[in-house]
């Protein structure tokens, strides 16, 4: 009887040890197969550009394929909503602009996820705001804009990445600021938006720097003004919107990569100091600055404080104006 016994209360010790090693070896072969980065936008922009690098730098470094698939759609939500319904085992993920993670649950009304749930990895990048105009449109700096547009209300029309994205509510802060009035277009991401730019189809339009400053330097559309809080070294002659007379305004745009709430804490540090790694690679730096981001390595900690300050930044500004998105 003692040695049955002896036995059970083995394999009772093993039974309740099991969990813990089974997770220690998780964490320490991660990743041992394919992992899947969820954009939730359209491929072409800055927000597709830049897991790509990552990707590509992921894969050479684990020996796994890492895969970017694309879920555009409502403000980013259908690709957010799709990484917090996913196991949480660090081998889906989320890489993407403020939207999804900082901006909608100020700005809708429900969401069928919740974002303040989804964890932090990593920074991946900034990157500030710049103002376009299509070719022909009949302005050269922003101050002129701001009396165009005020001479003709209501049929200035400004183009966004989508309803409640940075680019349409950066829009929205320029004309609570100006005291100016324009007509929202809202598009399907960043691609189509500038398409329309480019083909004078739409006036203006608050992109990142990345996705605009090849275009601007081709004369496929024109760069006024900077919403960064300083002039881009990429464009030391485009004077900031605060230099222009809005001192008050200013867009920044970020990337992040984030994983459902239950990724084990280990896997999500292996992955911020692996990523941290690759951003301090020079070819990534360069690779970046050619689209106009400024690499910003943080840690998990750090990545958790700087979303949760923009979560309030954000939603100050969708409450001040008033914005919502049904």
């Amino acid at each position: 009887m003692k040695k049955r016994a002896l036995t059970f209360t083995a394999l009772a010790l093993l039974a309740a040890l099991a969990p813990i090693a089974a997770k220690a070896e998780d964490a320490a072969s991660y990743p041992s197969r394919q992992i899947r980065v969820i954009v939730p936008f359209p491929a072409g922009g800055t927000a597709d550009s830049l897991p790509r690098i990552l990707a590509e730098k992921l894969r050479q470094k684990w020996s796994q394929p890492v895969i970017i698939d694309n879920r555009s759609g409502a403000g980013g939500n259908i690709g957010a909503e799709a990484v917090a319904g996913s196991p949480p085992d660090g081998y889906t993920l989320l890489a993407s602009p403020p939207g999804p993670i900082a901006i909608n649950q100020s700005l809708y009304a429900k969401l069928a996820y919740d974002p303040s749930e989804l964890k932090p990895v990593a920074l991946i990048g900034t990157a500030p705001n710049v103002l376009d105009v299509r070719p022909a449109f009949p302005v050269k700096t922003v101050k002129e804009l701001i009396d165009y547009i005020k001479a003709n209300p209501g049929k200035v029309t400004f183009a966004s990445q989508g309803n409640g994205s940075t680019s349409h509510l950066t829009a929205v802060l320029f004309q609570k600021l100006t005291g100016t009035k324009m007509v929202h277009v809202p598009y399907r991401g960043t691609t189509p938006a500038l398409q329309d730019i480019m083909g004078n189809n739409v006036d203006l339009f608050f992109d990142n720097l990345g996705s605009s400053l090849a275009l601007h330097v081709g004369g496929t559309l024109r760069i006024l003004g900077v919403a960064g809080p300083e002039r881009a070294p990429s464009l030391p002659d485009v004077p900031t919107v605060k230099e222009s007379g809005v001192p008050d305004f200013t867009s920044v745009t970020w990337f992040a990569l984030m994983a459902p709430k239950g990724t084990p804490d280990d896997i999500i540090a292996k992955l911020n100091a692996t990523i941290g790694d690759i951003l301090r690679e020079n070819d990534v730096r360069e690779q970046f600055e050619k689209l106009g981001v400024q690499v910003d390595v943080m840690d998990v900690n750090g990545t958790a404080k700087f979303i949760a300050a923009e979560r309030v930044r954000w939603g100050d500004i969708i409450k001040s104006a008033n914005v919502t998105v049904d």
